[in-house]
């Protein structure tokens, strides 16, 4: 794994507080060729599946398909599961090695819907079944929902803890909702906690490409319990991961959880420090990043340090510093993502009012940003920001409040927790002033 870090300002004054926004960008390592003399660990695939009644119909049988499309791409030493639940939980393929494809696939087309939502009991069902077989290498669950959780667990905050314990156990949880029903408040919360992506599919033809990339993204990982310690100095009284990650505070500094990598993919992370006045001039340390990461397919663990300074300088020379405008670039566009999510539970809470404020706002900080003479990378960042800022308002202000909550929620999720990773859209290609067409024409990058 490669770590770089680029900090906005590299000079501050003598005996003045400052802060300081640091971008770490880490990339994980390509794919090595196969080695016949290398083990390959078992991969652990948990589905949780809704079969409520909500789910009759194309959304069920498309989950059916796409899931049994998935069985043909695990190799018969992966494991594989599936739980599934309306009111009551049935384990329709328990959780073991793929030995006999044919009857997992027999299983798996037998699912029929039922009646209402306890998704904390499938969900606690699956984690069950997943920590049953999952190993060394750790393992995935995919949760797939179109509904509001109406019996059992219903509170996003414990939802999310539940996730957050199973990542503990090496199960990371990626949320897939379905539709316009379901709970984005909910199922973020899940996703947050599990370190997993938050997805979302208006219809069947999404759900199924987005299933179909999960695995693709199961399939590459090179790097797994990806994990970030802040370790600050005596010079520096705070930090502040400005990413949407699971952080804790420890008595070394600040853990952010990373989840897992695809081969050769790149992130985004942005610390803020806050550095109080110093009295001495000279290099003076402000952290150390240490890197922490399980090696696919070996399992070895390797940590990467990397040490932060700052030059403290006169007065007047700290006044002629140049910010680095690729780092500034990066503050405001993680303030959008922000913006964005604020907008999001708004939305979910029909104050349409209160989320036009936020998305404005993020608006404001990106068109304000865009004036700078940026890097062709940023630049186009956010380009793409303000496409999806406009598509959110018009939805928005449409009357399609739904799909603006879900889809703000989600595109949040993959900018500020996978910050750099390709991510799903359900941005329109053409015409985004109707709601209809970006229905119609949903895309996939």
């Amino acid at each position: 794994m490669h770590i770089s870090a680029h900090m906005d300002v590299d000079v501050v004054a003598v005996e003045t507080e400052d802060e300081v926004s640091v971008l770490v960008e880490l990339t994980a390592p390509e794919a090595a060729p196969p080695d016949p003399n290398t083990v390959r660990h078992a991969r652990t695939l948990q589905v949780v599946l809704d079969r409520s009644g909500s789910m009759a119909g194309d959304r069920l049988q498309g989950a059916i398909n796409a899931l049994l499309a998935l069985v043909d791409r695990l190799e018969p030493t992966d494991n594989f599961g599936v739980v599934t639940f309306d009111h009551t939980v049935e384990l329709a393929v328990p959780a073991g090695p793929l030995t006999d494809k044919p009857a997992v696939k027999r299983a798996i087309a037998s699912i029929v819907d039922g009646g209402s939502t306890d998704l904390s009991a499938g969900y606690l069902r699956g984690i069950q079944e997943a920590r049953r077989v999952v190993g060394a290498a750790g393992g995935t669950l995919l949760l797939i929902s179109d509904g509001h959780a109406n019996a059992g667990v219903t509170d996003p905050d414990a939802l999310g803890a539940i996730g957050t314990k199973a990542r503990r156990h090496g199960i990371v949880t990626t949320t897939l909702g379905w539709g316009l029903g379901y709970d984005e408040r909910l199922m973020s919360a899940i996703a947050r906690g599990g370190s997993g992506n938050e997805l979302f599919a208006e219809n069947s033809d999404q759900a199924v490409k987005l299933i179909a990339g999960e695995i693709e993204g199961l399939l590459s990982q090179t790097a797994q319990a990806a994990s970030m310690l802040i370790r600050l100095s005596k010079h520096v009284s705070r930090v502040a991961v400005i990413n949407e990650l699971p952080t804790t505070a420890t008595a070394d500094g600040v853990v952010a959880e990373l989840g897992s990598f695809y081969a050769g993919e790149t992130r985004k992370v942005l610390l803020t420090f806050t550095v109080p006045a110093l009295a001495a001039l000279g290099l003076t340390e402000v952290a150390t990043l240490d890197l922490t990461y399980v090696e696919l397919p070996s399992l070895k663990q390797h940590i990467v340090t990397m040490p932060l300074h700052v030059n403290v300088v006169p007065g007047d020379v700290a006044a002629g510093r140049i910010p680095d405008v690729t780092v500034r670039t990066e503050v405001v566009y993680q303030r959008a993502q922000q913006a964005k999510r604020r907008a999001s539970r708004h939305l979910s809470v029909g104050d349409t009012a209160a989320a036009m404020i936020d998305l404005r706002l993020a608006q404001d900080l990106i068109a304000q940003q865009r004036r700078f003479d940026l890097p062709e990378g940023a630049a186009a960042d956010l380009a793409e920001e303000a496409q999806a800022l406009q598509y959110l308002a018009q939805q928005a202000e449409h009357g399609a409040a739904p799909m603006a909550a879900k889809y703000a929620s989600m595109d949040a999720s993959y900018k500020s927790r996978h910050r750099g990773r390709t991510r799903p859209r359900n941005v329109p290609e053409g015409d985004s002033d109707s709601a209809d067409s970006s229905r119609a024409n949903p895309t996939v990058q």
